[in-house]
């Protein structure tokens, strides 16, 4: 692989590849975070080259809370790409968001509990605190969102993700509550990932699209992996098709407050900094300490 990869799609359920690709490899990223969910399949669409990561690896066999997430983030930023569009199915928490529909969300609520395959990529001798209080990047969530405005249907724009932890879905005291906090779509997968890329610097922006109301809709019948499924099939080329005009719409060098998270965020002075701590962390932090 000797072109630029300068675009990832993160393939939630129901998202598996992307159709249209051409000049595909298969590519395996090693990175000192472990393997990342699965190997990457690297192509290019509307002239721009792309990688195509599935979340829950081959055939779904990763939980939300087993994905990978440190490593699938660092092996893109390894791979020099600078945009990911997440793609994750989610239920929704208010009326006015009804299944089949897509929420391209600004704000993420992370409720979350375990350890996820690492919340961050710093500590042991380097430190960083970075600024997430806008967790997704608001220039490429926008272009994600005029892209839909040309597919069709409805999509929101903006709203609060909560991202639970999973398996399980919610009961429906849980999804009262959710709905009380004002949290808009509810998933288990976007956490930590979006923070994560933040600390990469990548650029990144969630399409949520909605498979069910969740449990607290008391006239719908309770959420079912059957019912997730078949909306699942109906959002997906919609949500391909929108990824395309994106991606096509983009030159690759946009410059996005994202792509400079790091900049005041890095608090350990470079001498205090061990050796092979700045050797794993080089695709991320490399340019703050290598000059």
């Amino acid at each position: 692989m000797t072109e630029p990869v300068t675009f990832g799609v993160i393939g939630g359920s129901g998202l598996y590849d992307m159709p249209g690709l051409t000049d595909v490899e298969r590519v395996s990223v090693d990175t000192p975070f472990g393997k990342p969910s699965a190997d990457f399949v690297v192509g290019t669409l509307k002239g721009k080259r792309i990688a195509f990561l599935a979340r829950h690896g081959e055939g779904h066999r990763l939980t939300p809370s087993t994905v990978p997430y440190r490593a699938n983030i660092y092996a893109f930023k390894k791979l020099g790409v600078r945009f990911i569009i997440g793609v994750s199915a989610c239920g929704s928490l208010r009326e006015e968001i009804t299944p089949g529909q897509i929420v391209i969300p600004t704000q993420i609520f992370d409720f979350t509990k375990s350890e996820r395959g690492g919340r961050t990529f710093f500590g042991e001798g380097l430190v960083a605190h970075v600024d997430v209080a806008q967790p997704y990047c608001l220039g490429l969530a926008r272009k994600v969102y005029d892209s839909f405005a040309q597919v069709g249907g409805t999509v929101h724009k903006g709203g609060t993700f909560l991202v639970i932890e999973g398996p399980r879905f919610s009961t429906r005291g849980e999804s009262e509550i959710f709905r009380r906090w004002g949290c808009n779509v509810i998933g288990m997968t976007s956490a930590p990932e979006t923070f994560l890329a933040r600390e990469a610097e990548i650029s990144y922006a969630a399409i949520a699209h909605v498979t069910d109301y969740d449990v607290w809709h008391l006239t719908e019948a309770p959420v079912t992996v059957e019912t997730v499924v078949r909306t699942l099939r109906h959002n997906v080329e919609r949500v391909r098709k929108a990824i395309a005009i994106t991606v096509e719409g983009m030159t690759g060098d946009e410059d996005f407050d994202s792509h400079h998270a790091l900049r005041d965020a890095i608090m350990t002075e470079r001498q205090q900094v061990p050796a092979d701590m700045l050797e794993r962390l080089e695709p991320i932090v490399g340019r703050y300490f290598n000059s």
